[in-house]
């Protein structure tokens, strides 16, 4: 791992000495070949048979991130609507702050590529992960609550609870919160439902755990394979006061998040710059981290 956080560093230096040249997009104000000059350096300095987009990652229990599972926004926003306080979306809306998300971790390739990222650049973030990959990679939660971010809770196996029964849901939920206060020493009081997916039994079922339930309201579609202007501009266009943002820490086989690693940097130095401060959600939101 001491490698490659080596190789991300230089990769992140090169990358800020690049010039800024040439015509900036209208929307996000970014240089428009920003995403070349990444690959080039990326190219550069690591070798393609060194990516690890080349390796295999354990995919969920019950497969990576579906466009077709996610339920439509406004059914989101009804959902919110009806249980306000169980359910959130975003933090005040008063102060320029933010929340990085990152959901499906953790696993040894993305991961701890993320987790050097924010350290180098000093922001906490919270981290909602699957249970099996906990299991697998107790060393990767550690650093995070090591490391000063929020480790929160994504279900075992990555199902759509909105197909299983209350007593399935419960499992999930129940057996990934073992397993993190086992590693880690704590135990979410944040959980997010796979694909967003959520029913009257998978919201009662977690208020019965004392627990919260945790959306998002501005959504970089890290997962989709875009490119990194195009997951910059997603996260741009739509970040106001007090946003909780979706990314990935994880993929399943064959996925890889390589503009999640090469966009986070361009993020957290333009908004940084409009005046935005980067916090864990416990802290947007004033409410506590753990159970």
């Amino acid at each position: 791992m001491g490698h490659r956080t080596s190789q991300l560093r230089q990769r992140i230096r090169l990358w800020r000495r690049t010039p800024r040249q040439g015509a900036r997009s209208a929307r996000t104000g970014l240089p428009l070949h920003t995403p070349g000059v990444w690959r080039r350096w990326t190219r550069a300095v690591t070798p393609t048979s060194a990516w690890p987009w080349g390796r295999q990652v354990p995919p969920h229990q019950h497969g990576p991130e579906r466009l077709e599972q996610r339920p439509p926004r406004v059914e989101t926003l009804d959902w919110h609507a009806r249980y306000p306080q169980e359910i959130v979306l975003h933090g005040p809306t008063d102060r320029k702050q933010l929340a990085l998300t990152f959901d499906d971790g953790p696993d040894d390739l993305w991961t701890p590529q993320v987790l050097d990222v924010l350290q180098q650049l000093h922001v906490p973030a919270t981290f909602l992960c699957v249970g099996q990959r906990v299991q697998r990679y107790p060393e990767m939660v550690r650093r995070m609550v090591a490391e000063g971010h929020v480790v929160g809770n994504h279900s075992w196996s990555h199902p759509n609870l909105t197909q299983e029964t209350a007593a399935d849901i419960k499992s999930q939920i129940e057996r990934t919160n073992a397993v993190i206060r086992a590693v880690a020493g704590v135990q979410p009081r944040w959980f997010r439902p796979p694909y967003g997916a959520l029913n009257d039994v998978v919201i009662h079922t977690v208020q019965s755990l004392r627990m919260k339930i945790l959306y998002w309201n501005v959504d970089s579609l890290d997962w989709t394979g875009i490119r990194t202007d195009q997951v910059v501009a997603n996260v741009l266009a739509h970040t106001e006061p007090g946003a909780i943002v979706l990314f990935h820490c994880a993929g399943g086989a064959g996925e890889h998040l390589d503009h999640t690693v090469a966009a986070l940097p361009i993020l957290v130095d333009t908004l940084r710059q409009r005046g935005y401060t980067w916090v864990t959600v416990p802290v947007l939101t004033g409410q506590p981290a753990y159970l």
